[in-house]
């Protein structure tokens, strides 16, 4: 049983991403989520409907011990399972200036993105290697790129996934598992929704924020067999935000 495993998996782009290798992909989807139980299951419940198959996994990336344990346990249970696809989607913001910004802040964000992308792919890299085969693809941010006023600790965490995403590409390639990241801009989710948007579209050269299914769509692309000879980039996905 081929499987692709998505952290944040629950909602927005989360969400869109396992929808698309479920049915674009055909693979056997492993959803993880932190808390929210009930959209974990909604998102099951899409994915089902549209002909896929997956499964709910709870666990809180910047937590090892917990990693370790809720993948090696469904691991367990499912012998035949063979994770080829990982995406390190999970991610939080705590905006703030940083003159007065908390450690905790600080902290927590780096420990979901940066700590959250080293339990994860760390778990799997070494069965992928074996396997002679995986796509690793991290979501980061334009902030990570170009870094973002009021969010210092959001785009030092993507800016270190992203350094982390350059140099493990060229670790495994002679091994056929690549290593890419995409970098949404201001894309249409939960965490967007607070946000000025006729402002901010002046902004943007397309005018419009784009969707969670056009980020998930070359999500989907960087998962598949076609793009083997793509690893170690960072793909903006912006509407010509930053270019």
């Amino acid at each position: 049983m081929k499987c692709a495993l998505v952290t944040g998996g629950s909602r927005g782009i989360g969400r869109a991403i396992c929808q698309k290798l479920a049915v674009d992909l055909g693979y056997f989807v492993l959803i993880n989520y932190q808390g929210n139980e009930t959209a974990a299951l909604e998102t099951l419940h899409l994915v089902e409907q549209e002909g896929g198959n997956g499964a709910v996994l709870k666990f809180d990336v910047s937590d090892e011990e917990a990693v370790n344990i809720a993948l090696s346990n469904w691991i367990g249970e499912h012998p035949d399972a063979v994770v080829e696809v990982v995406v390190n989607n999970a991610g939080v913001a705590k905006d703030g200036l940083f003159m007065w910004m908390k450690k905790e802040d600080w902290q927590n964000v780096l420990d979901v993105s940066l700590n959250g992308f080293f339990h994860v792919t760390n778990f799997f890299i070494q069965k992928m290697l074996r396997n002679r085969y995986g796509r690793i693809i991290n979501v980061v941010s334009v902030s990570g790129v170009k870094g973002t006023a009021g969010q210092v600790n959001y785009s030092a965490a993507k800016a270190g996934v992203i350094g982390a995403t350059k140099a493990l590409a060229q670790e495994v390639a002679k091994r056929n598992v690549t290593v890419n990241a995409v970098a949404p801009g201001f894309i249409q989710t939960d965490m967007t929704a607070e946000m000025d948007e006729q402002e901010l579209v002046k902004l943007i050269p397309v005018n419009r924020f784009g969707k969670a299914e056009e980020v998930a769509d070359l999500i989907s692309f960087l998962a598949s067999k076609k793009s083997g000879y793509i690893t170690g980039e960072i793909i903006n996905i912006n509407g010509g935000i930053y270019s």
